[in-house]
């Protein structure tokens, strides 16, 4: 009797091909001297102060960084922005060596020009995180305290100079910030104050490694980033104007930007995206 021919091998399942790794592509646009801007991913971009040693802003970098707000703005692609500086220093704000020949018009224009540059990043409509790696002195404290979420490097430390320097700054926003009490010992004595202080009084809400910190830093815009951008915009700004307004002009601005936002179509899509377990996609409207 022919014998029976043997079952052919059991064919290897398929492989199951690997889902293509998504790659981040960072791109940068040219602003000028002494400032970066790099586009992370299409909804977040990166400013890094880069006029080393202490990253001063001399006039030519000022105007990078007023040519950068002007991308950022004219962007509604972007949901959020990480600012940083380079080497062992977040900026020092103004720099000094400038204004020791100017009139007093002159310099009152020259402040003025520094501080429209703070109003304009607190005036961005959407977060701005800074992650602070370092030396944060003089207008510098002024600089970090214009961003919305202060993320601060194990080696950064603060100091408000104005009083070492004969002069004075940090009045109006460091009060709103970490209360008068703490905002007034950081002023009046001109001392240095490590992170972990600043993160005590609420000046930065976290703390890490310096390896760590551009990570957390870009982890956190991208959580910003996954959110319905038209709320976020509005939180920020209702947020921002907390202190200017009376308990029932608080409660008004609240109702009606609720009903603003309840009857957009990003916030039907972020219900959906709540109930599917999935990253909203947001049209603005």
């Amino acid at each position: 009797m022919p014998s029976r021919p043997e079952s052919p091998p059991p064919a290897d399942p398929p492989a199951t091909p690997h889902p293509p790794r998504r790659r981040t592509v960072t791109t940068r646009t040219e602003v000028g001297v002494g400032v970066e801007l790099r586009y992370e991913t299409p909804h977040i971009v990166v400013l890094t102060i880069d006029s080393p040693p202490s990253n001063a802003f001399t006039w030519e970098s000022r105007q990078s960084m007023l040519r950068a707000l002007d991308v950022i703005e004219a962007d509604d692609n972007i949901r959020a922005v990480v600012i940083t500086g380079t080497g062992r220093a977040f900026t020092s704000g103004a720099n000094l060596r400038e204004d020791q020949a100017l009139t007093d018009e002159q310099l009152a224009d020259y402040i003025g020009e520094f501080s429209g540059m703070l109003n304009r990043i607190e005036a961005l409509r959407m977060p701005v995180v800074a992650a602070i790696n370092g030396a944060t002195v003089g207008g510098g404290l002024e600089f970090a305290l214009a961003c919305d979420i202060r993320l601060a490097s194990s080696e950064a430390f603060f100091v408000a100079a104005g009083v070492n320097v004969g002069l004075i700054v940090s009045f109006w926003r460091l009060p709103r910030v970490v209360g008068l009490g703490p905002a007034k010992e950081i002023i009046l004595t001109g001392s240095r104050y490590t992170a972990e202080q600043a993160m005590r009084w609420g000046l930065v809400t976290e703390v890490y490694e310096p390896e760590a910190l551009l990570p957390a830093a870009l982890a956190k815009a991208q959580r910003i980033a996954t959110r319905a951008p038209l709320s976020v915009e509005a939180a920020k700004s209702a947020v921002t104007r907390a202190f200017e307004l009376s308990f029932d002009q608080g409660q008004a601005l609240q109702t009606k930007k609720f009903v603003e936002m309840y009857r957009t179509e990003d916030h039907k899509e972020a219900l959906r995206a709540f109930f599917e377990k999935r990253d909203g996609v947001y049209a603005r409207r």
